[in-house]
Formats: C-alpha cells, sequence, structure tokens
C-alpha cells in the first residue's frame, strides 16, 4: 500500500481535458443546486412576506388574547400579522382595473394606500397622487386613498395588483371591530416542506375551529413548478457526473496505454494487479480532486458576483422574479462533491481491468 502511494506520487500526467471535463461537470452541478435553492428560497420568502406561510382564515377572524397566546406559544411561530382582503375597483385615467386591497397592521395614517412596483409604472403613479376606490357590497362606496408608498413584489405579475391599506380603512368598510380581520397570516423563521406545515395547519385548525391553510397549499402550483426544478437539477447531477466519468475514463485509458511498459515492470517487480491498478486510481483520484476543486472554485466566485450584482435577468412574468437567484447550501454542495467524486472512482473501476490484460514479459521485452 505505501509502495502503491510512493510511486502514484511520483508519476506525473498532463490529462487537462479530463481535468477540464471534471471541473466544468462541477460547475454546472453547483450552478443548479445554487439556482435551484435560490429559486425556492426567494419564493419562499416572497410568499411568506406577503401571505405568510399559514393562513389562520375566517369571515371574521377574531383576535382575541387566548388565540394571540395560543398561537405565540409555538417557539417556530416567528410572526403574527393580522390582514384583512376586500376586492375592489380603482379608476385610472378614463378607465376601471379591478384590485385586491389588503390591510395591514402598519404605522400608516389612514385612507393612504402604498401600490405595488407593477401598477405605478404601468400606469405612471407616484407618491402623492390620489387613487379614487370603489368597493362594491350591498351599496358601491367609494373611497379616496393617497398614495403613501410603492413596494416591490416578486410574485406580482401585474394582472392582479395588490394594493396595502390600513386595517382600520377596511374595518370601517366591513362594519368590524378593531379585533376583526379576514384572516391571520403566520410566519415561521425556518423553511419547512409541505408536510410539515400542512401538519401544523391541520392542528391549528383543529383547535381553533377556523380554516387553516398553508401557503404551499394555496399556492401549490408554485410550488409544483419548483418541484419540477429540483428534479431537473438531479437530472443535470446525473448527466453531468456521466460526462465527468467519461471524460476520466478516457483519460485514464491513455494513460494505461502510454505506460504499459511502467505496468509491465510494475508486475514484472512483483506487484499485483490490484497494487497497480491502485497506483493508477490515485493518480486518477487526484486529477478528478483537482477538476472538483477548480469547478468548485469558479461556481462560487460566479454565485458571489450573481449574487451581488444580480446581472443575470429574468421576464418576472415567466418566472416569479426578476432576477437569477443563488443560494449556497454548503452540506448539500459537498454531499454533491462526494457523491461525484465517488460515483466518478466507481467509473474509472472499468479501465483498470485492462491492467490484467498487460503482459510483462512482451511490454519489458518491447520496451
Amino acid at each position: 500500500m505505501r509502495a502503491g502511494k510512493f510511486i502514484a506520487g511520483r508519476l506525473r500526467f498532463r490529462q487537462w481535458m479530463a481535468v477540464f471535463a471534471t471541473a466544468l461537470s462541477s460547475f454546472v452541478i453547483i450552478l443548479a443546486i445554487a439556482i435551484s435553492g435560490g429559486f425556492r428560497h426567494e419564493i419562499r420568502k416572497a410568499l411568506s412576506g406577503m401571505a405568510g406561510d399559514i393562513k389562520l382564515m375566517g369571515d371574521p377572524v377574531v383576535m382575541t388574547e387566548e388565540l394571540n397566546n395560543a398561537i405565540g406559544s409555538d417557539p417556530e411561530c416567528t410572526g403574527i400579522n393580522p390582514a384583512i382582503y376586500r376586492p375592489g375597483l380603482i379608476k385610472l385615467q378614463g378607465s376601471i382595473k379591478g384590485v385586491m386591497f389588503k390591510g395591514t397592521e402598519s404605522a400608516d395614517s389612514s385612507l393612504t394606500a402604498r401600490i405595488p412596483s407593477s401598477l405605478a409604472e404601468g400606469q405612471g403613479l407616484g407618491t402623492g397622487d390620489v387613487l379614487t376606490c370603489y368597493f362594491i357590497g350591498e351599496k358601491v362606496q367609494a373611497r379616496k386613498f393617497r398614495i403613501s408608498g410603492i413596494y416591490d413584489n416578486p410574485l406580482d405579475t401585474g394582472e392582479n395588483p395588490v394594493i396595502l391599506v390600513p386595517c382600520s380603512d377596511l374595518q370601517r368598510l366591513n362594519g368590524w371591530e378593531s379585533n376583526e380581520y379576514s384572516e391571520l397570516e403566520l410566519s415561521y423563521g425556518k423553511e419547512p416542506g409541505r408536510k410539515d406545515l400542512k401538519h401544523k395547519a391541520l392542528e391549528l385548525g383543529d383547535w381553533c375551529g377556523y380554516e387553516c391553510r398553508s401557503s404551499m397549499e394555496i399556492y401549490s402550483r408554485i410550488f409544483d413548478w419548483l418541484d419540477i426544478i429540483d428534479l431537473n437539477v438531479l437530472i443535470i447531477m446525473i448527466l453531468m457526473v456521466i460526462v465527468a466519468g467519461f471524460n476520466m475514463i478516457s483519460g485514464l485509458l491513455i494513460i494505461i496505454f502510454r505506460n504499459s511498459s511502467t505496468i509491465g515492470l510494475l508486475k514484472s517487480m512483483g506487484m499485483s494487479n490490484k497494487a497497480v491498478a491502485g497506483v493508477f486510481l490515485r493518480v486518477a483520484a487526484r486529477l478528478a480532486a483537482t477538476g472538483l476543486a477548480a469547478g468548485n472554485a469558479l461556481a462560487f466566485i460566479f454565485c458571489l458576483v450573481q449574487g451581488t450584482t444580480r446581472f443575470i435577468r429574468l421576464d418576472p412574468a415567466n418566472y416569479f422574479i426578476s432576477f437569477v437567484p443563488v443560494k449556497l447550501d454548503i452540506p448539500f454542495i459537498l454531499a454533491a462533491d462526494l457523491i461525484c467524486f465517488v460515483a466518478i472512482m466507481a467509473l474509472l473501476l472499468i479501465p483498470t481491468l485492462f491492467i490484467s490484460k498487460v503482459d510483462p514479459a512482451t511490454t519489458v521485452r518491447s520496451e
């Protein structure tokens, strides 16, 4: 074992194409993992910020001290945001547009509104402008809101804009008390899975008697789309491992064929086929590790630049967000590196079978 390690340490082979293929495969794999994780993180964060992770809904929900204490006692719950939703119409340059008004417990003064950037840009609206709004019920009620701010919603496509107003304004419109809301939006600090959120929602609904649903259930199409991205990442990983593996196989075969005399000499000195194969596998492992390290370094640099500058943009109408998100999950990336390295080394067992075909007498005599 020590002799094989010593010999492998002295051998130097310039199989840069195999190293390049491994580096490129590693780069693509880490990039796919980072982008997939970035999409999931950004969309989940946007949904959590706009709608919470779990919605507790009623008509209305009465926010009692007992309910507040019960929800707040969950250490995983990081926020309880009361909200009121009511559809309405706004008058824009001679036309009428349907929107959703969301009442929030903000510090804004009465009859002020914050509008999404898509609505502001599309209609040329800005801070200080006045919106004439109509609410349809038993009778039509009109209100004038002054725009106090413009906010960005990564999930806003411009088709169904959400206008943020104080809860008190919508409570007066609905004839509700100050502790009555359309729903309570609960936020959780960690990123729970679908089953975890669904289980929490069911438990909470059984206890309080209100309808409870998770955001992953309400926006299931978005998370189904994210699951498809994760499947694509898995396919990319498999393909890239195969590409890197076969390039390493071709590189190792070239090394073996070019050094058949060395193999014959080592075998004539009493080394077994297994020991000789170990020598060349050590060399191949060094090349594979070099490629993986180079791919990792390039991917980390790219993710750092993209995460800082967001220079690669997307159409939010198709991708929900306006830039390519990246999120480096170091433990997951290290696990992917380990799996790739093990898979490549397993594939490299194939070319070592040719070592047993080398005849020491023939190769040494020809040399």
